[in-house]
């Protein structure tokens, strides 16, 4: 698999999410002939919507699947942060945002985005119902090998000239083959997520209570993606019935939306997060995108974001007659510190979500509402950098 018989150099994608399916089509656009390896006989995720920022929207176009994720999303308009009692502690408009960071944020169903992820590949580049495990990393002059297992049991082992392990928080390639690097650790809560049915007058918000988040998020078709986060401390309920109860007293629409949830539709994970990237991103013929790499806290919602840069860069600067291994850790050198600082924001603004003290939070509230105005010039001000990234030219 090292080269095709034509000579083009082969890319092994491990893991069919944004990440990998991203990677898979910015390598493919840049001549590599590109296998994206899923172990999911489909792909279709459910329950979770996904908040496309500007960074990621220019990340998009440069995948060439931008114009369509505009046509499918739903452009924020208001939104702001709220109490419970539904009083908004800060508010403002996108067009505002746009003016900053040079995009407006999108929001859509995450199945339409892998969706146009997949479609973009080449035909027959994606492979369902098999899974890929990294045998060797390979190194400057020898290819890495994967041992490729389909529905059939059958493992065959194949060469590549490059690797993308893009298999999520849990990456048995980083835990094989990054032996140093740190684990998956708790963030302290359990979110809910899931798409509701349509309800009148959503306007887009996260509301912050002691210890629990709600995000609400109308999507173009209607429909309303709802997030909630539960702080370990003040106790995680067991079911959706006792989230619904808990919340029984927060301002409308939350009651409405979570009384309309299909049980069997919402997804509850624990949230963790890696503490730092490993130190590097590459080793031989070998990187970590996406949450394999930065598995960050959704606080941000640059998770999918930062997955989408990291392809949109490895396809631009890995090009086909440089020397893989190094032009890899040339990559992971303008990745890291990128991806290491989104991290860092991502648990900093988390921090006041899982405070529980009545005192704290009336402090943190109070602040956030007389700051009123100012609190929104400077978000924009400290989220710029993140915001206001642009692809790689060429």
């Amino acid at each position: 698999m090292t080269p095709t018989a034509d000579g083009t150099p082969t890319a092994t994608v491990i893991g069919g999410g944004i990440g990998g399916l991203a990677s898979g089509v910015a390598l493919a656009r840049h001549g590599w002939d590109v296998t994206v390896i899923e172990r999911a006989t489909s792909l279709d995720p459910v329950g979770a919507g996904i908040v496309v920022a500007p960074n990621a929207v220019r990340s998009l176009d440069a995948l060439g699947v931008g114009d369509a994720t505009r046509d499918l999303a739903a452009l924020q308009g208001e939104f702001g942060l709220r109490r419970p009692d539904g009083t908004w502690l800060v508010r403002g408009r996108a067009e505002g945002a746009e003016s900053v960071f040079g995009d407006r944020t999108l929001m859509l169903h995450r199945a339409q985005l892998v969706g146009l992820l997949a479609e973009a590949l080449p035909d027959g580049a994606l492979r369902l119902g098999a899974s890929a495990v990294v045998v060797d990393p390979g190194t400057t002059t020898r290819p890495a090998r994967v041992a490729v297992t389909d529905d059939t049991g059958t493992t065959v082992d194949v060469d590549a000239d490059l690797v993308v392990a893009a298999d999520g928080i849990d990456s048995a390639t980083r835990t094989r083959w990054w032996p140093s690097a740190p684990a998956p650790v708790s963030g302290g809560s359990t979110a809910w997520r899931f798409v509701t049915p349509s309800v009148p007058g959503v306007v887009g918000s996260e509301i912050w209570g002691r210890g629990i988040v709600a995000g609400v998020m109308p999507l173009a078709d209607g429909r309303v993606y709802m997030y909630v986060s539960v702080a370990d401390g003040v106790g995680v309920p067991r079911d959706l019935d006792e989230l619904r109860d808990r919340l029984a007293g927060w301002h409308e629409p939350v009651p409405a939306l979570l009384a309309s949830v299909d049980d069997a539709g919402a997804l509850r994970h624990e949230l963790r997060h890696l503490p730092v990237p490993p130190a590097s991103l590459a080793a031989g013929r070998v990187v970590l995108v996406g949450d394999a790499a930065h598995a960050m806290l959704p606080n941000l919602g640059q998770g999918g974001c930062q997955a989408l840069e990291d392809a949109v860069v490895l396809g631009a600067r890995v090009r086909l007659d440089d020397a893989v291994a190094d032009a890899l850790q040339r990559w992971s050198a303008e990745r890291r510190p990128r991806v290491a600082k989104v991290m860092r924001m991502s648990a900093r603004v988390s921090g006041p979500t899982l405070w529980t003290s009545p005192a704290a939070t009336a402090v943190r509230d109070a602040g956030m509402r007389t700051v009123g105005r100012w609190t929104e010039a400077l978000g924009a001000r400290a989220l710029r950098p993140v915001m206001s990234w642009r692809p790689p030219e060429g």
